[in-house]
């Protein structure tokens, strides 16, 4: 294990990580350019490291009625109220890529209800927001408020699933002071010259 300040735990040495983990993190880090903090920051609990992000490909990188810039939506702003500045940074970064719009990270990570976003996508934060905050209050007519906005069944299992994910993501991330990359900064932000 060698000394860090990505986190409050140890971070393995790459070569001695099992072979499935360390291909998942030199196949990321040949795709962006370097390696996701997280990735590291979890890799010293192998099974652990695996069951995080089998749930996290599950709920970002599959079909569904949430675009992906959506999905993204959900975490920046939860993450935001969460205080969780690991996942602002980084899924902003993604956020502002997948949306191709420099502002509208901070936007919603600052106040999701004055973000330049659709009325339907304020209902999806709304609910999200919800979930991560204070499950034990979702009602019936919170479901019907979002199919009224055409979200299916599916699409509202999918904005509580991934609110409830990030929820346990902000939290570990809290707890073990994971730093974003600085290259997560200036992802996707308009070049000033």
């Amino acid at each position: 294990m060698k000394d860090n300040n990505i986190s409050r735990f140890p971070i393995p040495e790459i070569s001695t990580l099992p072979e499935d983990i360390r291909t998942r993190i030199l196949e990321t880090q040949e795709k962006s350019g370097f390696i996701p903090n997280v990735f590291l920051s979890l890799a010293h609990r192998p099974d652990e490291f695996r069951a995080f992000f089998s749930y996290h490909d599950a709920l970002m990188n599959k079909d569904s009625g949430l675009s992906k810039g959506e999905r993204e939506m959900i975490v920046v702003a939860t993450s935001g109220l969460n205080k969780c500045i690991y996942c602002v940074v980084a899924h902003g970064a993604i956020l502002r890529i997948r949306e191709k719009n420099s502002l509208i990270a901070d936007q919603i990570a600052t106040n999701y209800r004055k973000a330049d976003i659709s009325d339907r996508q304020l209902a999806m934060l709304n609910f999200a927001v919800k979930v991560s905050q204070d499950a034990s209050v979702i009602s019936r007519e919170d479901i019907q408020a979002l199919a009224s906005h055409g979200f299916s069944e599916q699409d509202v299992w999918d904005i509580g699933s991934i609110a409830a994910f990030f929820a346990l993501s902000n939290r570990l991330a809290n707890m073990a002071n994971i730093r974003p990359n600085d290259e997560f900064y200036q992802m996707g932000r308009i070049e000033i010259r």
